[in-house]
Formats: structure tokens, sequence, C-alpha cells
């Protein structure tokens, strides 16, 4: 097999840039094309391809929610202002200046924490699965549930998932077939599809969808809004995280395949008629409630630091995040794979569902493996966090990888946005006052 190939960036022109972006899918624009080459061109080297998916993976909308933290210049009535963060200025502001102190965790993990009992806090956390949901609407909904889920297996050192909740908008259910854009399920295919894949993921691993809502707009036609939540207990002393160099990466669950590459950059693309659902991934809850239960008796005998889902990016955005701080370094051939013949980039980019990534200290190896391989749940050591500050990844004795941290969380071009805001003018109805407003309300209700 293989080893990572470089790609030719050094002395590119802008028009190559962008061809490269969008030859390989990593919906970067051209300015943060040209942050890379920047980069680069001090490293004296062209990157390897695991280097360029690395790199859009961290910076894809789904993982850093680049416009939330754009700069925007908003116009309404005439008026300008500038908004520097749209995230903190309106909603982080808001939390920091209430400071409420049943606030536990907020904005820093994969889900928030909010104080419920003395002894038990509640973690909650909800995100949308859009375009998988469109392409495959039961396989992207399923994976959408489960990914929340382990969201909330993955806040502090493991919360207790215990209900899902979901929003759901689609096109109107009796649109015309002739309606339907180029490339476009019909909405009453998606509908069924993604209320299936909730509820039958749900299902399988015993958490109750315990509430709801639904709309249909001729909005949502081509895009559905596939809105996924899941709420978990955890107790109050599990809610504190940390990494420390020499500690082991361990990645358990699911093995890692192809589905799921490109999940992350692939938010960023606009959907078309050309779209291809490769990037949606098939769900296996069954293997998800296996790993859970144990993960959970792990958390309870202290065997591991700290803990996070393979998200949007698979290894990539775990360890990534993980290894924020420290560094870390991975041997790729070691992961667990489904079938041979997968690049390394392949390996670390790919979203195969039901994978998470425990933060081990060498000590507490031999329990923690043994406690899995009792319940019959993959664990492997894939790698060590370090003290260099970057992130290195190898295959087969090659360095395929090796970025900077700094560059790599920091380096992300600001992204300035337009907006104008019109507003309507509505005629008041008219209409005559009905006298028994009482008898009015009885009638409704």
């Amino acid at each position: 097999m293989n080893n990572a190939r470089y790609i030719k960036i050094l002395g590119s022109a802008d028009r190559q840039l962008e061809k490269i972006s969008k030859d390989y899918l990593l919906s970067l624009n051209l300015a943060e094309m040209k942050t890379i080459q920047k980069y680069f061109k001090k490293e004296k080297k062209n990157p390897t391809d695991i280097e360029l998916e690395t790199i859009a993976q961290t910076w894809s909308e789904h993982c850093i929610h680049k416009t939330f933290k754009s700069k925007i210049e908003y116009e309404e009535n005439g008026k300008r202002e500038v908004i520097n963060n749209l995230l903190k200025q309106t909603i982080i502001k808001s939390t920091r200046k209430l400071n409420k102190s049943w606030c536990i965790s907020v904005f820093e993990d994969n889900a928030g924490i909010i104080k419920f009992t003395d002894d038990y806090n509640l973690a909650f956390k909800v995100e949308t699965h859009n375009h998988p949901s469109a392409l495959e609407p039961y396989g992207g909904a399923e994976t959408g549930i489960g990914g929340v889920i382990r969201d909330i297996l993955g806040v502090g050192r493991g919360a207790k998932p215990i209900f899902n909740t979901d929003i759901f908008c689609f096109g109107p259910l009796n649109l015309n077939f002739k309606q339907l854009p180029a490339g476009t399920l019909h909405p009453r295919r998606i509908f069924k599809g993604v209320v299936s894949g909730v509820r039958d993921y749900g299902n399988r691993m015993g958490i109750p969808t315990i509430n709801g809502a639904i709309l249909f707009d001729q909005g949502y036609i081509c895009n559905p809004l596939v809105f996924c939540g899941t709420g978990g207990l955890i107790p109050a002393n599990q809610c504190k995280k940390t990494v420390l160099s020499g500690d082991l990466i361990v990645a358990i669950g699911g093995r890692t395949g192809r589905d799921g590459i490109h999940g992350a950059t692939f938010s960023s693309l606009s959907l078309d008629k050309d779209t291809k659902t490769s990037p949606v991934q098939i769900g296996h809850p069954i293997a998800e409630k296996k790993f859970t239960d144990t993960l959970l008796e792990a958390r309870d005998k202290n065997l591991y630091r700290s803990l996070t889902d393979c998200g949007a990016g698979g290894f990539s955005s775990a360890v990534g995040e993980l290894g924020k701080e420290t560094g870390a370094i991975v041997y790729l051939e070691k992961a667990p794979l489904k079938y041979q013949g997968l690049l390394p980039w392949e390996i670390w980019v790919s979203e195969a569902q039901e994978r998470m990534v425990l933060v081990v200290p060498p000590k507490k190896l031999k329990e923690l493996l043994k406690l899995f391989s009792r319940e019959d749940v993959e664990a492997t050591v894939i790698g060590k966090f370090t003290g260099s500050k970057k992130l290195q990844l190898f295959y087969r004795k090659t360095r395929v990888c090796n970025l900077k941290m700094d560059f790599l969380h920091q380096g992300l071009p600001g992204i300035r946005k337009r907006a104008i805001w019109k507003a309507k003018k509505f005629k008041e109805p008219s209409f005559s006052q009905p006298g028994n407003l009482t008898k009015i309300l009885k009638k409704l209700l």
C-alpha cells in the first residue's frame, strides 16, 4: 500500500489552489488555501494528502463554526454595525454576563452541563444532520442521533444518556413530483426515513425519544432540518477532564472503514444533483450500546483521564482536539479496520460510526483492556500524547504528517461577510373583535 503522497501547492496560482480544494473535496476557500500555502512555504515543503485533509477537517464549518465566528458587516434600516463574532457577541456574551452558578460547563466540551441534584448534573446536546439526511434519510438521521448520544458519553468523563429529542422540518408531503429540483428526494420519502432512523437507533439502545416537533414548509424541499438531541446524567465529580503528556490514545468501539470519509468538509458544501452519498455513514446501535455500558463502568473505576467522540473527522477530530495543548503521535497501521486497502489519510479522517477515543494513563491500561475484552468491545492503543505541540502521524514507520498544533487550531484566517436585513411591512388585519373572549378561548381549547 502507498504511504501519503505530496500535493504541490508551493508556487501554485490562485486558480490552481481553488482546483486542489475542489478536486480533493476540502471545501476550503481561496484565502484559506493561501494561508496553508504560506505555512508550508515556511516549512519548506509541500503538504502530504493527510496533512491537507487534517487541516480541511479542522477548519470545516461543521467542526469550527467559522460562519458564527466570522466578522459580519450588518445593516438594518440604514444603520450599520460590525459584529466581530456572532456567537461570542450574543449567546456566549449573555451566558458569561449572567454567570449562573448552575451552569457547570458551557461552550467548552461535547455537551453543556447544568446542575441537577447535589450528586448528579444534567448534560444536554443538540446537533443538526441535514446534508446526510437529504441524501440518505434513514442513515443520515440514524447516525445523527447516534452522534449526539456519543457526545453525551464524551462530555466530562462520561455521562449516561437517558433520553432523546428531535425537531424536524421538511418540504410539503403533498408536493407534486414535477416541482422537485433535479437530484432531490421527495419530502415524503425524507420524512419517513428520518423519523424511522431516529426512532430505531434510540429504541435499539434503550433510549426513549420523549418529545419533538415537526414543521412542513417550501423552504425545506431541497435540504431538510434534522435536529437531534440527547440528555444524560453525570456524577457531579466527573465533569472535568484532562490530558497529560505520556497518556495513551486508546480507540474503542467500531472498526474504521471508508464510510463517512469527508463527513466534516461535506457539511460546508452546497447540495446539488451530483452530490455523492459516500459521506453518509452506516449506523450500528447495538455496537454503541455495548461500549456505552462498558465505558461507564470504566469511568467509575477511574481507568481513563478523558475521552471524546470520533466526530465528523474521525481520529483526526478526536485526537486533534484532545491533543490540542500537548501534541500527539499516532501509528495509523494500529487502527482496527473493517477491511484492508484503506490509505493512511482514509484511516485518519473516516467518520465510521460507533467509535470513541480514550486518554489512558499507562498504569491503567492493563485493567482497562481486560474490562473491554470481557465485554467483547474492541479497544486498541494507537498512539500517545506528547509534549511536542505537534501532530505527528506514522504509517508503517514512515512519517506522513507533521503539523504544528498552533497552526492547526489557530491558523484559520478570519472570514468577512455582509448581511442586510430589510423588514417586511404587513397590513394590520381588519376584522371585528369578538365580544366574549372567554367563550372563544374555551372553543379553542
